[in-house]
């Protein structure tokens, strides 16, 4: 008995051609995506670092301040730094907390709004961080 053999006809060479460069677009395309992500995610942590280096040096050299200030990191990255003062709600403040040696030398909050900026002008990306920073009492000045 002769067996014949048989190779691929051209259609099925085509379909299958087709079918793999459709599998491979697809894997192109959740690569180049993957790729975005990871790029993304650099962004924010690098945004992250800039912004919690600041946020533990800001008080260092110069006393905080009511007011806003910016600057830039580097080249990439700048920043835009609001503090306000901050007092708890009457609500919030526990019963053993309102004494009168409190009342007579009160610590001061202040609430450190931090905005990092990065990317270009018509695609700028931004995070934000807020923190609340407890200062000492006033201090007061003498002769």
């Amino acid at each position: 008995m002769k067996h014949r053999v048989r190779g691929f006809s051209l259609l099925e060479v085509i379909a299958a051609t087709l079918l793999l460069a459709i599998a491979f677009s697809a894997l192109l395309k959740v690569a180049g995506g993957s790729i975005a992500l990871t790029r993304n995610a650099d962004d924010h942590s690098q945004a992250a670092l800039w912004a919690r280096s600041l946020l533990d040096t800001v008080d260092i050299t110069t006393p905080l301040r009511a007011g806003s200030s910016e600057g830039r990191f580097d080249d990439h990255y700048r920043w835009r730094l609001v503090v306000t003062p901050w007092t708890a709600p009457r609500a919030q403040v526990p019963a053993q907390l309102a004494t009168p040696e409190l009342a007579a030398n009160p610590m001061r909050m202040v609430k450190l709004d931090l905005d990092v900026y990065w990317g270009t002008r018509l695609r700028e990306r931004s995070a934000h961080f807020s923190t609340l920073r407890l200062l000492g009492p006033p201090t007061t000045a003498t002769p």
